[in-house]
This record gives structure tokens, sequence and C-alpha cells, in this order.
């Protein structure tokens, strides 16, 4: 390959060393999950025993148990099922300066997100977490890709993630995306594989930011792609397309176009290394697109390795419209199951989608999907859950995360010694209920493609929105066709309301009994998910690179935004 980065065989023999020692670790640890569990369990609490939540729950009673059993039976008797809200005025005590409320001493860091309510969720990550999870679990995850692709780090990296600092706490302490904290502290040697530096992740409008990106990422040859929402693959197919003269012309003659938002300094601070004058490489991507056409990753990044990204639960939609996209070699490495709030494992396998769940690292507790709505639901241990069968995680972090319910579906699939995998299914506020129907987003995805294959008529993007005041669903879809009319896109909705009550005898008594009433169409313009991404990024605040979104809601912001979209 030409153009490899310096010194790549030594990030090879970093990863090999570091990344060993962890799978080993955590190899070791699986072969007993209920001491590792126990063990993680009471280092957690015995850390916080002096914290404001610890000393009110009784940590230091609960970690006098003598054996795993008790310690995990005093632990739910002293601790209650936990969501964001009932950690909020902990959180808040923290933000504003209090030492020791949920853990010793003060956060590194807060990673934010949207919550239930309309103030976002402020998750602390303390400095021990980031170090033994966070960095611990990616070494793994670089050096499990780096096995099934041993020239992954050979070449450039594309990577794109959210912002490391995006603001603060009252106290100071920064807020920002966990991911971005990750990219910017990674070793030196690693850093030489960016094609981007860090501070173009500080171009503060969003297509402003994607264009200087994708232009660095490029203008070079890529080995590997790192982003977590394949959503982000499919823009950044379309606006190399919808851009190319103007990228060519920037790769040509070393500059970004004026038409992007992109201040002096961080211009400075690309020009200084990652972004010269290349007119060769401006004459090869002309030529490719005079004989392709449409030109696609394949074609500008022939070298590609590996490209990591979700293609778990809704997902998978995105996934499923770029894999052909790349290159046959290429291979798609799961990003594995990861909230804001935990890294609960590792994908160790390329082409799969299973997380092994690291009990070592992450007390986690199981409540069968059957039991959602217990008060009292029967938790499962890690070690004690079944292959095929569903559950809601409850995680107990050394960030100040205590039995927090992660209202996330997943999958057993499998196991590692007595450590499950998991595959994530849907967030369970992914199922809508206007009159008692439980209507599931799986469902409805799964109806959306039953009813392409009845019709004929391909469906890229779809939403589903819950009226509570029309007591009816509005089912919002672009076609591939954009030529198709609303009256035949009505009558792909009357096939998927058919489909959907065979899916769902609930949903069909509802519908019979005209509690239900039929859903009604409309019909979106091309990139509709696109442009719905853009608007919320820019104006609501949302971060890009974790974006993602259930397919049926009942949100009634979001179903105005999605009004704003519809064809006229």
């Amino acid at each position: 390959m030409k153009g490899k980065v310096k010194g790549w065989w030594l990030i090879r023999l970093a990863l090999t060393i570091v990344g060993r020692k962890g799978f080993r670790e955590m190899t070791r640890a699986s072969k007993n999950g209920k001491e590792a569990l126990a063990k993680n369990l009471r280092q957690t609490l015995t850390l916080s025993k002096d914290t404001v939540y610890g000393k009110e729950h009784h940590f230091g009673e609960i970690i006098k148990a003598k054996t795993p059993d008790e310690l995990f039976e005093l632990y739910r008797k002293n601790v209650h099922i936990n969501d964001y809200e009932d950690l909020r005025a902990y959180v808040d005590r923290h933000k504003n300066g209090e030492p020791s409320v949920l853990i010793p001493g003060r956060p590194k860091m807060y990673s934010t997100t949207s919550g239930t309510t309309k103030e976002p969720k402020w998750i602390p990550v303390s400095d021990m977490y980031y170090k033994q999870v966070y960095r611990t679990m990616n070494q793994i995850w670089f050096y499990a890709m780096m096995k099934s692709r041993p020239h992954c780090y050979s070449l450039r990296s594309l990577s794109i993630v959210g912002k490391a600092i995006e603001g603060a706490a009252p106290d100071g302490t920064m807020s920002g995306s966990i991911s971005g904290v990750i990219q910017r502290d990674v070793p030196i040697f690693m850093k030489e594989t960016y094609s981007a530096p860090h501070d173009a992740f500080y171009v503060n409008d969003y297509k402003s930011r994607y264009y200087t990106l994708i232009l660095l990422g490029l203008a070079k040859d890529i080995s590997i792609i790192i982003t977590a929402n394949p959503s982000t693959l499919v823009e950044l197919q379309n606006n190399v397309n919808e851009n190319f003269e103007t990228y060519c012309d920037d790769i040509e003659h070393g500059t970004i176009n004026k038409k992007f938002d992109v201040s002096e300094e961080i211009l400075t601070a690309v020009k200084r290394k990652h972004l010269k004058p290349n007119p060769k490489r401006a004459a090869e991507l002309r030529k490719m697109k005079a004989k392709y056409g449409t030109i696609l990753p394949k074609h500008y990044w022939p070298n590609l390795q590996i490209v990591t990204c979700w293609f778990s639960g809704n997902t998978k939609i995105y996934y499923d419209r770029i894999r052909d996209s790349y290159p046959a070699q290429c291979l798609f490495h799961e990003f594995g199951y990861i909230s804001t709030e935990c890294k609960a494992g590792v994908v160790i396998k390329s082409n799969c989608r299973e997380t092994v769940v690291f009990g070592h690292k992450n007390y986690i507790e199981f409540i069968h999907e059957s039991e959602i709505d217990n008060p009292a639901p029967r938790i499962y241990q890690a070690y004690e859950v079944e292959e095929g069968k569903r559950y809601i995680l409850l995680v107990t972090t050394c960030s100040g995360l205590y039995r927090y319910n992660t209202n996330d579906l997943v999958l057993i699939t499998g196991f590692v010694n007595d450590f499950p995998c998991i595959e994530f299914i849907q967030k369970v506020n992914g199922t809508v209920s206007l009159t008692g129907e439980k209507l599931h987003e799986q469902q409805f995805i799964e109806a959306v493609r039953e009813t392409e294959k009845k019709t004929g008529k391909i469906a890229p993007f779809f939403v589903g929105f819950a009226d509570p005041v029309k007591s009816r669903y509005k089912f919002y879809l672009e076609f591939a066709d954009q030529q198709i009319s609303i009256t035949e896109a009505e009558e792909f909705t009357k096939y998927l309301d058919n489909c959907l009550m065979e899916y769902n005898t609930e949903y069909r008594d509802k519908r019979v009994s005209n509690r239900l009433k039929e859903p009604e169409t409309a019909l979106l313009g091309p990139e509709a998910y696109e442009r719905f991404k853009e608007i919320c990024v820019n104006q609501k605040g949302y971060r890009e690179a974790q974006f993602k979104f259930n397919l049926l809601m009942q949100d009634e912001m979001r179903h105005a935004l999605f009004k704003e979209l519809v064809k006229k």
C-alpha cells in the first residue's frame, strides 16, 4: 500500500501488548462470573461508601457480606432501581461543586444526552471509570479489529466523533462527548494515523464541520473509519457527490472553500500538517467521477480495511444502505453496546453483533422483558441469563450510577464462559401504545420491509408517529422512486396497516374496534433523515456522532419537525 503511516508497526506492537493483556484478563475473570461480579461490586461500593449516596444507602454495611449471594441480596434490599430523575439531585450537587456526593471527589467530566424530561441528562464520568473501562476496553477493541485486519492502522484513519468539550457545569467541570475525549487522548503514535487534527472537530457549523472532516479524509488513502452511526456514512457518501467539484478544487489547491464557515485559527491548524496542495489526488478523483458517475467509498478508498459502526437495532436500516458501497475486502466491525451511561463490554469479533459483557468492569443486572412493568421484578445476575431470551440492563458503575435502568432491551446471543454476549434490540421506549396496542418499533420495521416485498416500492427511510389527539399513527415515507404519488403512498400504508394487524394482535383488536383509527400517510422528499439530523444538530443541540432516534415514536417536538419535511 502507498502512503503508509510512519511507524505503523509500532502501533501494531503496542496494541498487541495492551490488547492481549486486557483480553486475557477478561477471559480469566469470565471463568468464574459470580466471583468477578461480586469483586467488581464490592470494589465499587467500598470506593463510594463514604459518599452522600453511599451513606444513605448503607454501602458500608453491604460490603460486610461474606458471600457473593449475600452481597447481591443486600445490595438489592438497600438500593432501589433508579432512573436518571432519581439521581438528578445528586448530580446537580456535584455540578455545583460539592465533592463526594455520588463518587469520591468530583467527576472528571460529564457526558450529556437527552432525557425523559425537557432537561438533559448529565452523566458523571469518574477518572477511574474513564481509565479502567473506556480506555482499557478501547485498547481491546482496537486489538480485536487489528487481529481481523492486521494492516488496518497502516494508512490514515477517519474518525467522526463528537466534540471532547461542549460546555461546562457550574463548577467548571467540562461536559462533552466521551468518544471525543478518547479520540483526543490517544497516545501520540496513534494520532499519527489521524486524517484530521482534533481542532477540526470544533468547527461550529454542522455542515462545515462535516465538509472539513470528509475533505481531509478524501485527500488521503484511508484504511479505517471509526464512527458510531451508519447514518453518518450515508451522509458521507451523499456529501462527496453533492460537493464533488468543491472537494476536488480544495484538494488540488490545499484550501477550504469560503462558503464553509471555518475559523482562521482552525484553518491554520488544519493546513499546518493535514491539508497541502495535492493536484495528483484531485486528478485521480476527477478520473473516477468520469468513469463511474456516482463515486463511492470503494472507489476513492480502495484499500479500506475496517469500518466500525452500529449495525444492530434500527441502525441496520442505514447499514444495509451503504454496505455494498465499500471495498469487498472491507470488514464491518460492530461498534458495540455502548450508551452515554456505560460501556458494557466489547465486540471481539468482526462481522458479528455480539458485545461481550465485561462483568469484571461493570456490575450489570438483568430483568426479563416479560417483567418490564413489574414493580418488583426478578433480578438475574449476568451468569444466570439464558441464551435466546431478551432482558433489560441495570448498570452499576464507579462513575456514580447505582442500579441504573438503561431502558435498553438486549438479546442474549451466547456466552464467553460465564460472561453473556448481548445484541442491542431497541430502547424500551421504542414501544408506543395509544390505546393499549403496545406496538413495538421492531414490528413496525418488519412490517415496512414486508410491505416493500408485496408492493415492490422501496422506502429507504421511514418513521412513524403516534398522534394521541387523533388516536392514530402517521407514517412518513421516503421512497427510492421520488415519482411515487401520494395515492400510491397511501396504498403502501394500507398494506403496512394490514401487516401490523398480522404482527400485533392488540393492534388488530384496536383497529377492528375503531379505537385506533386508520393510519395517515405523508410523503417525504429526498434525504429527509439527513435534513432532519441537520436541524437537530444545528438548532436543537444534538451531538451528531451519537445521533440516533427511534423509528416509531410519540414525540410532539420531533413530529413537528417532520411535518416541515413533507413534500409540497
